[in-house]
């Protein structure tokens, strides 16, 4: 294919094959031979172009070896020579830039409510997406089956060989294994069969590809991480409220990992002791992912329609079971007051649970997403001013609040930069 490049030229069909036999992360990070290599390559990707002199002053390297290495990255492909830079009174710098057309990579996200595929090039240029609703029939068979699918007529559609493929990430809902690239034992999904799915094996036979697998909010803070790389926040910290709460930050450009994943916990931050059970009966009483989640919107509607609550969301059900998320935000969308009341309340306990995080992890930027932080502007306006309120440095201490600037994309966008950081791994 025109603009793809193999590690050492053009891929033949029995190296091709050759590779799908070693299929591991170290395929991608073999592609750049050395650390001197990496971190130019790095530094060229963190800017949108850069001169060689800039490289020299930013790497401290000599002009023979610089010289050298961006030689062979862009014989490799790996980078261009995108024009010239303005001269300073001798010949303009050559500048140079990543090159999208490298390789190309899927992300994919398995949330609770929907999961979704992207494709993109080196990037992190979309060129294609399909999502799916997971109901009680996706199953992990299912599932994987549609996204082999989706994935072979996009590479069809825009013409992409296997070959040109550097992985595929996947961004799933927690706990997961990291190094086995396994779905651990994650709750409310609807379907059977969510717990222990070995997806990274599996869609490494299906595609052929390097498959890693990280939990979502991860890969969303990476997405988001990565599309704020020119700027200066060096502690970013992601929440995505949803069905459930899950959370991930960044330092310096790097995921924070504890001793094991538990994307999920912070959603079992207690925020009343003698609050209400949660859904699940290993979880905590007075836990916030109960008044501040899909589930406890939902459970409060419920609740207010039994009790003959004045409110328009008596005129879309007429069994308060079967209200959903949706009709709620179809309530919002018409300034319904009882509604708004609902969403007011699960923000402020959302807000009071993100001031104790800023207490404790002072980041510079939070962002905020998942379906409750999409649904409107109360519950961000709501929440963020809470946090505000009851942060205890402030004003001394000034954080930014975000939706980011992928929105719903973020995770799956995540999921492929996770491969594409391959590249530069020591």
């Amino acid at each position: 294919m025109a603009g793809f490049w193999a590690p050492h030229g053009e891929l033949d069909e029995k190296d091709y094959h050759w590779g799908l036999l070693h299929l591991n992360v170290d395929v991608i990070t073999e592609r750049i031979s050395n650390r001197k290599a990496k971190e130019i390559y790095d530094r060229i990707c963190r800017q949108s172009t850069v001169s060689k002199t800039e490289l020299l002053e930013q790497s401290g390297m000599t002009v023979s070896t610089l010289t050298r290495l961006l030689e062979e990255l862009t014989s490799q492909g790996l980078i261009l020579e995108s024009g010239f830079g303005a001269s300073t009174g001798g010949r303009r710098p050559i500048l140079y830039e990543k090159n999208p057309a490298y390789a190309y990579i899927f992300g994919l996200e398995i949330s609770r409510t929907l999961s979704k595929l992207v494709l993109v090039d080196l990037g992190m240029n979309k060129l294609d997406t399909f999502s799916w609703t997971m109901t009680a029939e996706m199953t992990p068979d299912v599932l994987i089956r549609q996204i082999v699918e989706a994935a072979n007529r996009m590479l069809e559609q825009h013409h992409i060989p296997k070959a040109a493929l550097l992985g595929i990430g996947i961004g799933a809902v927690g706990p997961v294994d990291r190094l086995t690239g396994t779905i651990l034992e994650p709750s409310y999904f609807l379907a059977k069969g969510w717990k222990h799915v070995e997806i990274g094996r599996l869609l490494t036979e299906a595609l052929g590809i390097p498959a890693l697998l990280d939990n979502g909010a991860n890969t969303a803070i990476l997405a988001e991480s990565w599309h704020q790389r020119t700027r200066s926040f060096k502690h970013l910290l992601y929440i995505h409220a949803g069905v459930g709460l899950r959370s991930s930050m960044v330092s310096e450009g790097k995921v924070i990992y504890g001793a094991v994943d538990m994307e999920g916990s912070v959603g079992q931050m207690i925020i009343q002791t003698d609050g209400v059970a949660h859904r699940n009966a290993s979880g905590n009483y007075g836990a916030l992912e109960s008044y501040a989640s899909l589930y406890a919107v939902e459970k409060a509607a419920r609740s207010a329609l039994k009790q003959g609550r004045s409110t328009i969301l008596s005129h879309y059900v007429e069994d308060p079971e079967q209200l959903t998320y949706q009709h709620v935000l179809d309530a919002l969308k018409k300034n319904d007051p009882l509604v708004v009341e609902i969403i007011t309340e699960a923000a402020t306990y959302f807000g009071i649970g993100l001031a104790n995080l800023l207490n404790i992890l002072h980041p510079e930027k939070v962002i905020l997403g998942g379906p409750l932080v999409a649904g409107g502007e109360l519950f961000f306006q709501t929440a963020t001013q809470v946090a505000i309120r009851k942060t205890y440095y402030y004003p001394a201490y000034q954080v930014v609040f975000s939706k980011g600037q992928l929105g719903e994309e973020a995770l799956a966008m995540g999921a492929a930069v996770l491969v594409m950081n391959q590249l530069v791994r020591l």
